[in-house]
């Protein structure tokens, strides 16, 4: 099957386990209410999910998210991300991602004096648009066959000329979305308030298999009272999953909402923690 009938056969079957996750439904009742044998099913799932649907279910259960939301004694993410050696602008493991603002040069008049250029890619969880400025990747979405991906650019930059065309910058992107290659620096444009740009600066601190709150984001930056802000900021983030916002989940454990939609987030939070937690 070609990636995006794969990704949503995985699509399917997490949505179908977190329905009936408190009945602990089999293989054979999962496979067949994606259409798969069992064999297929097994084979397809572990290749996506990195995981069998066994301990995948495991790690999205609502006292599994609170586990890991109390392991770390660590007071905040920065200090997290020092103890697991990562620096300031760091995320999975050899990757760094470093933001730059834009200016208000940069988008003034609707973006005219900018140049976008953005091209599509298949990835381990669908597939997305990439796109970029001289400086650096300033978008990335999920798009289905109803969507080009590309609303917040034509809504952000009205007047910049857009082209479609291959970077280097979006073949490393999509390296990174498939866990593939030597992974490098990637750089980030982003147009953003102060606020918006410490918050998604903040969410780089987060490493892959670990969670936070939008509380402990405000915490972190000084600003208890803050969490509905960092929700907002949260919500306003350009970059899918390279900006790691599927991480943050709610106090109680539910994982909560997603911008690309729920099953999209539990398949990455359970392919990141079966990376890392065994």
């Amino acid at each position: 099957m070609e990636v995006n009938r794969q990704y949503e056969k995985a699509k399917e079957a997490i949505a179908y386990i977190v329905a009936n996750q408190y009945r602990q439904p089999s293989l054979s009742e999962i496979a067949s209410a994606v259409g798969l044998s069992d064999f297929h099913f097994q084979r397809l799932f572990t290749e996506w999910v990195g995981s069998s649907p066994k301990q995948f279910l495991r790690y999205i259960t609502l006292n599994y998210a609170k586990y890991l939301l109390q392991e770390k004694s660590v007071g905040s993410l920065f200090e997290l991300a020092d103890e697991v050696g990562l620096s300031s602008s760091s995320r999975l493991h050899d990757m760094f991602v470093s933001i730059e603002g834009m200016t208000p040069n940069e988008y003034a008049n609707g973006g005219a004096a900018l140049t976008i250029s953005y091209s599509y890619w298949d990835t381990l969880f669908g597939r997305v648009v990439v796109a970029s400025t001289a400086k650096g990747v300033c978008h990335i979405a999920f798009v289905s066959e109803h969507t080009t991906g590309l609303d917040r650019v034509y809504h952000d930059f009205p007047n910049a000329t857009l082209l479609e065309e291959e970077k280097e910058v979006h073949r490393a992107v999509s390296e990174v979305l498939n866990r593939q290659g030597d992974l490098g620096e990637i750089k980030l444009h982003l147009k953003g308030t102060a606020f918006q740009l410490k918050v998604w600066e903040a969410l780089l601190q987060v490493p892959m298999g670990e969670l936070t709150t939008y509380g402990k984001i405000a915490n972190d930056l000084g600003n208890a009272g803050a969490s509905r802000a960092v929700g907002t900021a949260i919500g306003r983030n350009p970059i899918a999953v390279l900006i790691p916002c599927h991480r943050v989940i709610q106090q109680t454990g539910l994982l909560g909402g997603y911008m690309w939609g729920p099953e999209r987030k539990q398949l990455i939070v359970g392919w990141e923690l079966s990376k890392t937690r065994e």
